[in-house]
């Protein structure tokens, strides 16, 4: 069973950087793609950004220029997801979730910029990002 772990969480001054990880405990051999979620308190569980195993990358408008999300999918190494967060904004509170896409075959499935949460196989538990003003 793939697990997905998420660190790197914390709390920072707005202007701020963060780069969370999130560390599957095995290589996914049907990967389509992972993303990044967040869901601040009170909210709906919002799409940040994806990214395919060919690095086709997608982001949410409010994060467009300051996130930027990467990959290291190497065959029998844990599939691991990243993003780096810069210039954060108190609206960046949240916690952020990773996912991941996990299909026999990817074609006819999971498209960069899925925005379905059922879209997804495997989550993380969550990890907490903090922004002050």
């Amino acid at each position: 069973q793939v697990q997905l772990v998420e660190s790197g969480g914390g709390s920072v001054q707005a202007g701020g950087s963060l780069k969370l990880s999130c560390v599957a405990n095995m290589y996914i051999f049907g990967l389509c793609g992972m993303a990044w979620y967040r869901q601040a308190p009170g909210k709906e569980r919002e799409l940040v950004s994806t990214i395919s195993t060919d690095g086709t990358t997608t982001y949410a408008d409010s994060v467009k220029d300051r996130f930027t999300v990467s990959q290291l999918n190497v065959r029998n190494t844990p599939s691991t997801l990243y993003l780096q967060m810069n210039s954060l904004e108190t609206e960046d509170t949240a916690v952020y979730y990773c996912a991941a896409a996990d299909r026999f075959d990817c074609s006819s499935a999971w498209r960069p910029g899925e925005n379905d949460p059922g879209e997804y196989n495997y989550w993380g538990q969550g990890t907490q990002v903090s922004v002050s003003s």
